[in-house]
């Protein structure tokens, strides 16, 4: 295989990853010796990090990443304060006291609860490090369990979740 051919797995698989890659790991994924995989790199490298893309690919002590051009950052800050600074809906602020009043839960609760999907909702509350993972249930397909984090007591202005008013209880309600 030239160079060239390996240049598309190599921007596919430093996408995917996310995360910086070492060369050894990179060099048994694509089956090709350390060494000439540096020289793969370097070219692909020079290519890639061309003047007309936003994307480049960096070299870390021995592993590369992909990352954005340091010239671009005020967009992706001001888009990730968009993201992050919108309101939520009423559909988000159920799952979330879903989550908060029961646990860890599964998303599978969540909707047992709710009684509708809610994937998008828990994935996007997690994008708002309002929740996060609780680790895996030891029940077959091993679920993933969702809590609430340190920023979720922070945007509700509170210290600990015994803050969380009580839940109200039906037979009250009912009596009066």
């Amino acid at each position: 295989m030239s160079n060239r051919e390996y240049f598309p797995i190599i921007e596919a698989i430093l996408f995917a990853s996310g995360e910086p890659l070492s060369i050894s790991r990179m060099a048994q994924a694509l089956e090709i010796k350390q060494d000439d995989l540096k020289d793969v790199l370097d070219e692909f490298i020079a290519n890639y990090n061309s003047d007309d893309k936003g994307i480049c690919v960096i070299k870390l002590g021995e592993c590369y990443q992909m990352c954005t051009k340091k010239e671009y950052e005020k967009y992706i800050k001001a888009i990730l304060e968009l993201k992050k600074q919108s309101p939520l809906s009423q559909a988000a602020l159920e799952v979330l006291a879903i989550i908060a009043y029961n646990q860890p839960v599964t998303r599978s609760f969540i909707e047992q609860v709710r009684g509708v999907d809610s994937s998008s909702i828990v994935n996007s509350l997690n994008e708002k490090c309002l929740i996060e993972e609780a680790g895996r249930l030891e029940v077959p397909g091993r679920p993933i369990a969702y809590k609430t984090t340190n920023n979720f007591l922070r945007s509700f202005g509170m210290s600990t979740l015994d803050d969380l008013p009580p839940i109200p209880n039906e037979s009250k309600s009912t009596e009066s």
